[in-house]
């Protein structure tokens, strides 16, 4: 039967270097299916890992109708064995379901990979859905870690050199130094203590 898996981690877990492998293992034996991302760091229709690694992917967009755009892609081009979506935790709930949908109607595997919270440590919507409907939920087995060597729990955002809980949910940003927006993983002592590796050097 066909499952709905869901691996989600923090920022630096290899999510999206899993999504990769995940597509590149079975297109090696044989197996097809479609490629999906959301808001990738690199750009639209782009899936991208720290590593260097990246491949194209379809862009979801907020009114993508998933489950009508692979159903009319199997009646075109044949069964497909597998879907990815990566950065699942920027869809929207009711794409979620479309997903579930993809899997109890249409018999195709379906793997998401994504992050489940967001800065505040609140719940991206994509991720809680994913957590209701997915036959699995997997955390990622790379740990990343904090600053001070602990295992990272959470997503940090920092503005103009200091931690942030305030704004919008979904702004763009990245690890580089000269990022305007930077995100950082802490393990849940400093960022409940808003002590990112800025702050940390600023005290030492």
């Amino acid at each position: 039967m066909a499952q709905l898996i869901y691996y989600c981690g923090t920022m630096d877990s290899g999510k999206s270097t899993l999504a990769l492998q995940t597509a590149h293992n079975y297109e090696s034996r044989g197996r097809h299916g479609l490629v999906f991302t959301n808001k990738d760091r690199a750009g639209a229709g782009i899936i991208s890992s720290r590593l260097g690694l990246q491949s194209a992917a379809i862009e979801v967009d907020i009114d993508m109708d998933i489950f009508d755009f692979v159903d009319k892609a199997q009646r075109a081009n044949g069964k497909l064995d597998y879907l990815i979506f990566d950065e699942a935790q920027f869809y929207e709930s009711g794409q979620i379901d479309q997903l579930a949908r993809i899997v109890d109607i249409l018999g195709v595997d379906v793997f998401a990979f994504g992050i489940l919270s967001d800065f505040r440590t609140s719940l991206f919507p994509g991720s809680m859905r994913l957590v209701e409907l997915a036959d699995r939920v997997n955390p990622l087995q790379v740990e990343a870690l904090c600053w001070c060597g602990l295992r990272a729990t959470h997503n940090a955002r920092i503005v103009d050199g200091k931690m942030t809980r305030e704004g919008e949910q979904l702004v763009p940003g990245d690890t580089a130094p000269d990022a305007q927006v930077l995100y950082e993983v802490l393990c849940r002592k400093h960022h409940m203590a808003n002590m990112s590796s800025k702050d940390q050097i600023k005290n030492g």
